[in-house]
């Protein structure tokens, strides 16, 4: 935190690696890295995919043992022979997935390994009091006898952070800990940051977002090809810089490729829409939304979780089941609600979860690519391996797919290239309109800056473009136009210079929900 001196502003290290090397057969993950993190300081670690630090991480909680170097906890070399032995010493981990029971209740969760027992019985009653006030404590309001799986995405990883800061840790972990979170509970999430940080609880902080790690760190530590190339305070960091150090490139290559934000696109192109959206109902989620994209026009959709943006998005493509309304491309109404009759009328939709409904890991990174466009490329039944290699070998140049072969497996490669993977499939099918959920989630800011480039290109080229992002910067900066929902419907417009986070966020705080023409 940046208020102040620091508790551990100058004091030994809680935790550390000294040269810490880790290979995996001929690979060097790790390569003679140094890093030390102080008590009560919240440190940021960043870099591309790839870089190393997920290792790193593994290596300071025993999933990993070091092939050479020592690993510190305290002043103390220590060798932490599994995972739990690192959460008994006092460091907890918070990952992007999260790793709990779905099936139990929260407090169980909370409090699981350790409940406290009566007569050798776990005493519910007591662990449901407890978990009560370790929530309220930290501003977390929720019912703990729920199951978890019963809980979104943002308040199971609520849960997740209850359960680290539960064991009375010295060091907590967090890997991309808002990538599920709406901004509410963002906020909930540093509340509980700087009452960590006041008790002189140390804080390794991994995110791409670099808002929230120069509002939230005190220093950072930057990661390259498996080595440290740069250790120090944040604030004075300039962002241009940062993203320097990570990319390996100079800053101004950087900025004249655009790697920090959008640059901004072409203008919208004139005539008839592209795509019409009018009366999406659908019982319990979508309540008459209605809206227009214009060729060559991105169209931002705004809103908290559960606003149903993505349930437009899927509604749309003909994956999502509706009561009434009207999708309409290109002048010809959808008279069949289904993926392959959307598909065919030149729409396609990148779906916010690359894991579950995207990429399938088994196939390679060629029949991934291809496997929406099969018709097209097949003749009679047959297809022509020709056409095949020639679209596939098209979109890994375009998009810079980093990939030994095309017949690597897709799941081999880092995010960023999974996600590029999945952007080519739906450009090889020629769509007049792409809708793109959440497309830089989860992915490092060089395939980040790269993904926003290609938006900005394919508006220029013409195509459609509907843009749903939790990345408060990355919407307002990359559409010409923003619809906002909440609950399901559509609360207004902004366009132009009424396109501020200002403006957005006061829409989504008044107005009930009705269309944006109203």
């Amino acid at each position: 935190m940046q208020d102040g001196a620091r508790p551990g502003a100058g004091a030994a290290p809680v935790l550390e690696v000294v040269d810490a090397v880790k290979r995996f057969g001929g690979t060097t993950a790790l390569d003679r890295v140094a890093f030390a993190l102080r008590p009560g300081e919240v440190h940021a670690l960043v870099g591309e995919n790839g870089a190393g630090k997920s290792t790193l991480i593994k290596v300071l909680t025993g999933v990993y043992q070091p092939d050479g170097g020592e690993l510190r906890y305290e002043g103390r070399p220590v060798r932490f022979a599994r995972p739990a032995a690192a959460q008994e010493a006092g460091i907890s981990t918070i990952y992007q997935e999260v790793n709990l029971i779905a099936l139990q209740s929260v407090a169980r969760n909370i409090f699981y390994g350790r409940e406290p027992r009566r007569f050798g019985l776990i005493d519910f009653a007591r662990m449901n009091r407890e978990a009560r006030t370790l929530l309220a404590e930290y501003g977390i309001e929720l019912d703990v006898t729920r199951p978890l799986r019963s809980l979104g995405l943002g308040l199971q990883q609520m849960v997740a952070l209850a359960r680290a800061v539960s064991v009375d840790a010295k060091v907590v972990i967090m890997d991309e800990p808002t990538s599920s979170l709406e901004p509410r509970e963002v906020e909930v999430l540093f509340r509980v940051i700087r009452m960590l940080h006041e008790r002189g609880v140390a804080i390794l902080y991994v995110s791409h977002k670099m808002d929230e790690l120069y509002r939230i760190c005190d220093r950072v530590t930057v990661m390259r090809d498996g080595r440290v190339v740069h250790t120090g305070d944040l604030a004075p960091l300039p962002r241009l810089e940062l993203v320097s150090l990570m990319l390996g490139r100079d800053s101004s290559d950087v900025r004249r490729e655009g790697a920090t934000s959008f640059g901004g696109h072409a203008a919208a192109q004139g005539g008839e829409p592209v795509l019409r959206v009018d009366g999406l109902r659908s019982r319990h989620a979508l309540h008459g939304v209605s809206f227009e994209v214009r060729p060559g026009e991105v169209v931002g959709l705004g809103g908290l979780l559960g606003a149903g943006r993505s349930e437009t998005a899927k509604a749309v493509a003909g994956a999502f089941p509706l009561d009434s309304g009207e999708v309409v491309v290109d002048g010809a109404p959808l008279r069949r609600r289904s993926t392959g009759a959307a598909l065919r009328a030149g729409v396609a939709l990148l779906s916010e979860d690359r894991k579950v409904e995207g990429i399938i890991p088994n196939l390679s990174v060629r029949e991934n690519i291809v496997l929406a466009a099969l018709p097209q490329l097949s003749r009679r039944g047959l297809v022509s391996r020709a056409k095949q290699d020639a679209v596939v070998r098209t979109f890994m140049e375009r998009l810079r797919i980093k990939a030994s072969s095309p017949d690597q497996r897709v799941s081999e490669l880092s995010g960023g290239n999974q996600q590029k993977v999945l952007i080519a499939r739906w450009l090889a099918t020629g769509p007049k309109v792409l809708l793109l959920d959440e497309p830089t989630r989860g992915i490092d800011v060089g395939a980040k800056a790269e993904v926003q480039a290609l938006v900005e290109e394919l508006a220029r080229e013409g195509i459609g473009v509907v843009l749903i992002s939790s990345e408060m910067e990355e919407l307002l900066e990359g559409s010409d136009r923003v619809v906002v929902l909440k609950d399901g419907g559509v609360v207004g417009a902004l366009e132009g210079d009424e396109v501020t986070e200002d403006r957005l966020m006061g829409m989504l705080a008044a107005a009930a929900p009705g269309r944006a023409d109203d």
